[in-house]
């Protein structure tokens, strides 16, 4: 779905995004409340418990790469987990802000990137302003919501091969691209953050992988994978 970038260029930003959900018009408004900024990859844009003072929204990452951020949390005890991935067109920090507490997660960039920082009265008028954009969020809280108890109901009633299988279709659905050699997921984690995204140890995550590889419905190396049969695997990822 596309969206008028500022200064009215057109700018395609993906499916399932806020920006994609967006008017053109009050997607030139929201970047308009933070210029952007280049970020490294490995930046940590939010950190969890510290306090919420502004959100980010993800721009572009260098073309033709999306922008991508992992979004990770820690327990008590050192373990870390991954919640979930943004990309391009992506809000992070709206939860911190809208509760008016502290940051429950920490957001760390993946790659070279762009993001447009916006402080929290801006982003709480715009959306007391723009009561279209306001359900924009809810739409995104609540999407967001439903993939963290669907990764719940994966940990208690799957083994890691289909849990893993179920993620890769979700983010293939949602960012993959095809390509020559089938589906790029646009997105590149390694075995162990695919492992803290399902919930599954290192060894485990391993097995997975290469079971899957073994079927023929993904190829993967290094921090990539494409998945090479998506009816294949969304098959597998549904055994019921």
């Amino acid at each position: 779905m596309g969206a008028d970038g500022p200064g009215g260029n057109e700018t395609e930003w993906p499916d399932g995004t806020v920006l994609s959900r967006l008017p053109g018009a009050l997607t030139n408004e929201l970047l308009l409340l933070g210029p952007p900024k280049p970020c490294r990859a490995g930046t940590v844009l939010l950190h969890q418990g510290e306090p919420s003072t502004h959100v980010f929204v993800l721009g572009h990452g260098k073309q033709p790469r999306l922008a991508c951020v992992k979004v990770t949390v820690a327990a008590r005890n050192g373990t870390e987990s991954l919640l979930g991935i943004r990309i391009s067109g992506d809000l992070v920090g709206e939860m911190g802000v809208l509760r008016e507490g502290p940051r429950s997660a920490t957001v760390t960039t993946c790659r070279a990137m762009t993001v447009h920082r916006i402080p929290i009265e801006s982003f709480r008028l715009f959306l007391r302003r723009r009561e279209e954009a306001w359900r924009v969020v809810c739409h995104m809280i609540a999407d967001r919501l439903d993939w963290a108890n669907r990764r719940r109901l994966d940990f208690a009633g799957y083994d890691t091969a289909v849990r893993l299988a179920r993620v890769l279709v979700e983010l293939a659905t949602h960012h993959g691209t095809p390509g020559e050699g089938g589906i790029r997921l646009g997105i590149e984690l390694s075995q162990a953050e695919f492992g803290k995204l399902i919930g599954a140890g290192r060894d485990s995550t391993q097995l997975a992988v290469r079971q899957l590889r073994e079927l023929n419905y993904i190829g993967h190396r290094y921090r990539t994978v494409t998945i090479l049969d998506l009816n294949g695997l969304a098959a597998f990822a549904d055994p019921d």
